[in-house]
Order: C-alpha cells, then structure tokens, then sequence
C-alpha cells in the first residue's frame, strides 16, 4: 500500500533526531477488498505517512552523532500523539521525533 508522493523542493532540514512526514489522508483509505474505511476509525490507531526529510541524528553518550534509523521516502508509522503539525507552503506535515517512530512499512 505505497502511496506516492509529489517530488518537493522543500527548504526545511529537521534538526536532532526529528523526522518530517507528509501524513496519508485517511478520508481516502481503502482496505485490500476496496471498502472504504472512515475517519471515524482511525481516531485512536496510529499516524501512518511517508518520510520527507530526516535531520543528522542524535548524539550519543560518546558525542558522536548516532544517525535516524529511516530515510527519505520510507513508510512509517507513528504514534498518534507523538507528532508536532506544522504547514510548509499550502501543505500540511507533521514533525516526529525517531523515539514515537513504531516501525517501518
């Protein structure tokens, strides 16, 4: 379930640990079968979207700069408070830190 993304030519850089992603508009998600799941079941279940931009990471005990675990154009899910929204041009993301990234698709 790969959804595309528009090539952006955003001038944001994440800094830390941070992760920016285009969240997925679940108004429009559909199950393998083709129904159409709705808003309303998605109030409580984590954020899903795709990963637009990654800062350098976080540093370690050893000051030495431990990278982000995921990288540009990955599918991510994330927990469904632990996300800052934030508009970049007319469109809207969201700003994660690598610590409420629950995995990979």
């Amino acid at each position: 379930m790969k959804k595309e993304t528009k090539k952006t030519t955003l001038k944001f850089k994440p800094s830390g640990d941070r992760i920016l992603v285009k969240p997925y508009d679940s108004a429009d998600e559909k199950s393998p079968s083709g129904i159409i799941i709705p808003d309303t079941a998605h109030k409580e279940k984590p954020e899903r979207g795709i990963v637009v931009a990654v800062g350098p990471g976080k540093r370690g005990d050893d000051n030495e700069i431990v990278p982000v675990a995921v990288k540009v154009g990955d599918e991510v899910m994330f927990s469904k408070y632990g996300f800052d929204e934030v508009k970049l041009g007319d469109e809207e993301y969201y700003i994660v830190s690598e610590s409420s990234i629950l995995g990979t698709f």
